[in-house]
């Protein structure tokens, strides 16, 4: 019974180890997982180059295009080409990106993004990635902007370069359509973005459940099989006891 208990010990050390680390034999290293999920939040302003917000000349059906033009611009940064220059500023792969666009009425739903299907694996993946959530408040031109990362600075960076890499892309759109700029549309960012670290400590609490639970079943099992042997052996010693000519 004592190797069984020391062999739950090994084997609840190994998930221990497995569960916070990716293990390579070839060459023997240990590669620490992201187990930590960031995000932060900022917020942007939909607006036209004289403010239709803050220029009270401008009546209030300017305001209800501005905001069904924030609708549109929020929908246009889920676009592959906004993800390009997003992904430039936040400095991660723009196919790495993942960005869930506004919901309107008509669409309440996310549209399911090619190649999202979930697998065993993404159980461990889903905190090492980039997303971007786009909101569009129904009541004024404000685009609400969330993002999540496997840290909090790289959550923040994120936040700021989807608003940074649409500009870069307007501008640029705007540039080559010869659009006046008095015709442009302004984004205007409420403030850098803000970012926190949402489930601090995951770490060593997964480490501890993985220990757990695997140093429960192995001694669960090294029990049953340990009761096993001895039935065997007992099994044995009656039917030479029963049969003194086979000894």
């Amino acid at each position: 019974m004592r190797v069984g208990l020391a062999v739950s010990l090994v084997l609840g050390l190994l998930a221990a180890v497995w569960s916070v680390n990716e293990i390579s034999l070839l060459p023997p290293k240990l590669t620490p997982r992201s187990l930590e999920m960031a995000t932060a939040f900022t917020q942007v302003v939909v607006d036209t180059p004289d403010s239709a917000i803050l220029d009270l000349r401008q009546g209030t059906d300017d305001i209800q295009a501005l905001k069904n033009r924030a609708l549109l611009v929020g929908n246009v940064m889920g676009s592959p080409p906004v993800r390009v220059y997003i992904g430039r500023r936040a400095h991660v792969p723009a196919e790495t990106l993942q960005v869930v666009t506004p919901r309107t009425p008509q669409a309440p739903r996310p549209r399911a993004e090619l190649g999202a299907k979930k697998g065993p694996r993404d159980l461990f993946k889903s905190t090492d990635q980039y997303r971007l959530d786009i909101q569009a408040n129904p009541t004024v031109p404000v685009l609400d902007v969330y993002a999540q990362a496997p840290t909090a600075p790289a959550a923040k960076q994120l936040a700021n370069a989807a608003v940074d890499g649409l500009g870069d892309y307007l501008d640029e759109l705007a540039t080559s359509e010869k659009t006046p700029r008095v015709s442009q549309v302004r984004l205007t960012q409420l403030g850098r973005a803000r970012g926190e670290v949402l489930n601090k400590g995951v770490g060593v609490q997964v480490a501890l459940l993985a220990f757990a639970a695997v140093f429960a079943l192995s001694c669960v099992a090294a029990f049953g099989i340990s009761r096993l042997r001895s039935g065997w052996r007992l099994a044995g010693d009656v039917e030479q006891a029963l049969d003194p000519g086979q000894a």
